[in-house]
């Protein structure tokens, strides 16, 4: 017996020991994928860049406002860039899109298309430090809407734009810019639009760059550098309606055991307690493989044997609601409906659910998980618009000239940052895009704190005037890396 416990005493060890030597192994082999540069000298940007953005963001461009709105902001832009209306071709489409053409040296290169949108969101009713369509400079920042989201990215491109021709610069390789209007409303009168047209005309660019992830400071624990992640794909979207309806009501004062309302409410409880599965494959892993060599040795060792550590990798990123969403589908109740009286038990309920949908799933694999996790018969899931969603993309390559230009851009502008491709929660214009290009990141490049990423959509957006100085010059050299 005793010669049996030995056996299996030699057994454990030598196991132990073997799995420590390749934890051992695989941490060591865990190496940078940082590229080295040298940051650039941080020239003097053009004089009254955040008085010309602060005089966009005065203009209350709101999704699904008038034609005449835009043609307010198309005669800002003309005012405030006179040499970038003067070297590019424009054409205007949709009723307040703008799409520039830059004609390169070298037309037999593929072009480079930049992305941006003029429209915003509404201001919240919540009193703001400084009211949302001031534009107000106070304090070191810029206020309002459409600081972070996204006239910032437009009033920066045609800055650095402006400052190019001014030194006489001019493209190897032609540049396009793209400035969709209702990217808020789902784009379907800008972007696609604009997509439809560059198709048509077989304008096929090496790769495109819109708004989406930042390089954020602060954003993983055990990274003290910042994080530029670059977004190489993005989740997709569909709200779903969950329909219950009912034959007979009654008096809410007799009411049977399970009511309407209470039977949704359990089914969004029931969708609430089983989230969808998560996962640390594909472009999320890529993210940790990235990351994970720029971090300490704990760190270091779990990323490096996510095979092995994964159960607590995901029960700790499931805590956090930014960290959660880009490992796995989320669905959020937003609306639910029902009832005429207070004391009258309603027929019918209906709720919407809405789901940003991780790469490698779609909208009918989420449909039927959502169908089998409530597994109520009497209520009916069905995409609640069928024009507005799509399946996630699949990610774009990171060993792609677009990619390599971004992260060389990244280094020289965002000095010891640390750039990762990942995955964007959000949901953006560059998706009526894929039809020309298959090479599309997303990266506002601003060096942000999680607190300023709540102005986002929410109360007092801001940018520092700093930020924006730096996004200038980064929209500068980005062009003078990829179209030279």
């Amino acid at each position: 017996m005793r010669s049996f416990f030995r056996l299996l005493f030699r057994i454990f060890f030598l196991s132990l020991l073997a799995l420590v030597v390749i934890v051992a192994g695989r941490t060591i082999t865990f190496s940078s994928r940082q590229v080295q540069v040298e940051p650039i000298a941080q020239d003097t940007t053009p004089m009254g860049a955040s008085e010309r953005l602060s005089a966009a963001i005065q203009i209350p461009s709101l999704a699904g406002a008038d034609s005449s709105v835009f043609g307010k902001l198309d005669s800002l832009l003309q005012l405030h860039f006179p040499n970038v209306f003067s070297q590019l071709q424009v054409e205007r489409i949709g009723g307040g899109s703008l799409l520039f053409k830059w004609p390169g040296k070298q037309t037999k290169l593929n072009p480079v298309l930049l992305l941006g949108h003029l429209d915003v969101v509404p201001a919240d009713s919540v009193p703001w430090r400084y009211p949302p369509f001031s534009g107000t400079i106070a304090e070191g920042f810029l206020w309002g809407r459409g600081a972070l989201d996204d006239k910032m990215s437009i009033w920066s491109i045609m800055e650095a734009i402006e400052w190019m021709i001014g030194e006489e610069y001019y493209p190897e390789r032609t540049l396009y810019l793209a400035f969709g209007h209702d990217e808020e409303s789902q784009g379907k009168n800008g972007a696609r639009q604009i997509g439809q047209w560059l198709e048509s005309r077989d304008i096929r660019p090496e790769f495109i760059l819109d708004e989406g992830s930042f390089a954020i400071s602060h954003a993983l624990e055990g990274l003290e550098a910042p994080l530029a992640a670059v977004a190489v794909t993005e989740k997709g979207f569909v709200s779903f309606t969950l329909q219950l309806d009912r034959t007979e009501g009654g008096h809410a004062s007799m009411p049977p055991s399970f009511t309407a309302v209470g039977a949704m409410a359990f089914a969004l409880e029931r969708i609430r307690q089983n989230p969808f599965p998560a996962s640390l494959r594909g472009t999320t892993g890529q993210f940790f493989d990235y990351v994970g060599p720029e971090m300490g040795v704990l760190n270091r060792i779990v990323l490096a044997n996510r095979w092995l550590f994964s159960p607590v990798l995901i029960s700790k990123l499931s805590e956090d609601p930014a960290a959660n969403a880009i490992i796995r589908t989320t669905a959020a109740p937003t609306l639910i409906e029902g009832g005429i009286r207070d004391n009258v038990l309603p027929l019918s309920v209906k709720a919407t659910v809405n789901v940003r949908i991780l790469p490698g799933e779609t909208i009918a694999s989420t449909q039927a998980y959502l169908e089998k996790v409530i597994d109520d018969p009497s209520i009916k899931v069905s995409i609640a618009d069928s024009d507005y969603g799509g399946d996630p993309p699949a990610p774009s390559s990171v060993e792609s000239f677009g990619f390599q230009v971004l992260q060389k851009t990244i280094g020289e502008i965002f000095p010891g940052a640390v750039v990762a491709p990942s995955v964007s929660a959000g949901y953006t214009d560059s998706r009526h895009y894929r039809q020309v290009c298959e090479h599309i990141y997303r990266f506002s490049p601003l060096l942000l704190s999680l607190e300023d990423l709540k102005g986002m959509h929410g109360v007092n957006e801001r940018v520092s005037l700093e930020n924006y100085e730096r996004m200038i010059r980064f929209y500068r050299q980005l062009i003078r890396n990829s179209c030279q």
